[in-house]
């Protein structure tokens, strides 16, 4: 029973860091998103 407990506890803690990596990804994508639409403006 403790090994079923230490592997759902390893899988809910990888899970949450793939998730805030995905998420800060796409921030730096709509951030630079954003900076191409602002130069682009700028000219």
């Amino acid at each position: 029973m403790k090994k079923i407990a230490s592997l759902l506890a390893a899988i809910a803690a990888f899970a949450a860091l793939a998730g805030c990596n995905t998420v800060r990804g796409l921030g730096e994508d709509v951030q630079k998103a954003g900076n191409a639409i602002e130069n682009a403006a700028k000219k």
